[in-house]
């Protein structure tokens, strides 16, 4: 199934049941997050896990480092089952999963995927020995195991030995390229090796994280090409503010396009005590603007110039799109299929006549100079234009209607 015009068919065949969300085997890509709580904090992370489960994360990953971490994890979920947030849990773990799994069978029980390093799993003869526990942890759970490997933490042994015998090559490549040799095989081999120990292929989802735009695309065609494995994709360290939404919008759109990756997370910095949710709201987004899945309905808004001095488009767009962001958690179970909706809010007579035209509801606004008149179109034809102070009101009150008529029952009826 080809997912979005240009968009080359997913690469991944074998499917993954994760708590009830199917990553992978054509299912629709998966959007997740991670909470950045002190996981034995119960009433922190419930708030935060919900909140991200709110925004629409469909997985939500949290940190299961120590003993207490390990014990609150059912608390978690139960909580979280009692407020009617049912988003799977996924539990991140490092050097010492093994041994909470082992020791806190309830959180084992009550997470619904592991996150397995395998950089950071063991060292020397622990390394099989610890990794093989915590896939057998899964296998008795009947649990998925995501393997992901990431280059702030790659499997030192394995890169030294890909590093000694390039060294002996006649041709030999750049230490970059044997880096990215060794995140694939760290993900590879290892899910060789969980397979060999009894976890279905069904059951393993694979992900090769690192922070620089050009090395995960080429390391992700490599692991897209070598296996049919659910790939989850994600530029790790991406950073704050802009330069974390951009370089995770470059790299995931290039491999997106290639028809790469089955779950995405954009791994942004907060700002202090900002919003974790953004990085939910950027992965949606990402995913929308390349015509993969839709979220929420679009607001195509021109972004002014010398035309429109006037702010009042301005002061609309936004309106509108917070409006429509406020509301769609209630709109969802209200009117289905409302996230396909267009609206245009455009400031002049250039475009905007054009651009309202093109959606499903739109208004130009007058610029500079133009007659205080804002023509509305409804599908492609106007049906009013709107005067005076309440021009803003007024138009809210039309997408409203325009929602409820195409949206609500009646409007689901009479498409049918």
């Amino acid at each position: 199934m080809i997912a979005a015009f240009g968009v080359k068919q997913r690469h991944s065949t074998i499917g993954v049941d994760v708590g009830g969300v199917r990553v992978g085997g054509g299912a629709p890509i998966v959007v997740q997050s991670m909470t950045n709580t002190d996981t034995a904090d119960i009433d922190g992370t419930v708030r935060q896990v919900a909140a991200l489960a709110r925004a629409g994360s469909e997985l939500v990953r949290i940190t299961v480092d120590r003993d207490e971490s390990a014990a609150a994890v059912p608390h978690i979920r139960d909580k979280l089952a009692r407020m009617g947030v049912t988003v799977p849990l996924v539990g991140d773990f490092h050097y010492i999963g093994h041994k909470l799994l082992s020791d806190h069978p309830a959180c084992a029980e009550a997470l619904d995927k592991y996150r397995i390093n395998p950089g950071n799993v063991g060292f020397k003869d622990k390394k099989d020995r610890q990794f093989s526990m915590i896939v057998e942890k899964a296998i008795e759970h009947g649990k998925a195991v995501r393997i992901g490997a990431n280059w702030g933490s790659l499997d030192q042994e394995l890169l030294t030995h890909l590093m000694d015998e390039n060294a002996r090559s006649a041709n030999p490549l750049d230490a970059r390229a044997v880096m990215h040799e060794a995140m694939v095989q760290s993900c590879l081999l290892s899910a060789e090796r969980a397979v060999e120990i009894g976890l279905p292929q069904d059951r393993i989802i694979l992900s090769a994280k690192v922070s620089a735009v050009q090395d995960l695309i080429a390391v992700y065609r490599m692991l897209a090409s070598r296996s049919t494995y659910a790939l989850h994709l994600g530029l790790t360290e991406a950073g704050m503010g802009s330069k974390g939404i951009v370089a995770s919008a470059a790299a995931l759109g290039v491999v997106l396009q290639d028809g790469i990756g089955d779950t995405i997370r954009v791994s942004l910095t907060p700002e202090p005590n900002g919003d974790r949710t953004l990085e939910v709201k950027v992965a949606q987004e990402i995913l929308q603007t390349m015509g993969i899945r839709t979220f929420v309905p679009l607001v195509a808004a021109c972004p002014g110039c010398g035309r429109t001095t006037s702010t009042l488009f301005q002061e609309l767009a936004q309106d509108i799109q917070g409006f429509i962001h406020q509301s769609m958690p209630e709109w969802k179970t209200r009117y289905p299929g409302v996230e396909v909706l267009n609206v245009a809010v455009m400031g002049c007579v250039v475009n905007g006549p054009g651009e309202s035209k093109h959606a499903d509801i739109g208004i130009s606004l007058p610029g500079t100079g133009e007659n205080p008149a804002a023509p509305v179109f409804v599908d492609g034809v106007k049906v009013t234009t709107l005067r005076g102070p309440t021009v803003a009101a007024d138009f809210k009150a039309m997408v409203i209607d325009y929602i409820e008529k195409r949206f609500g029952v009646g409007g689901q009826r009479a498409a049918e």
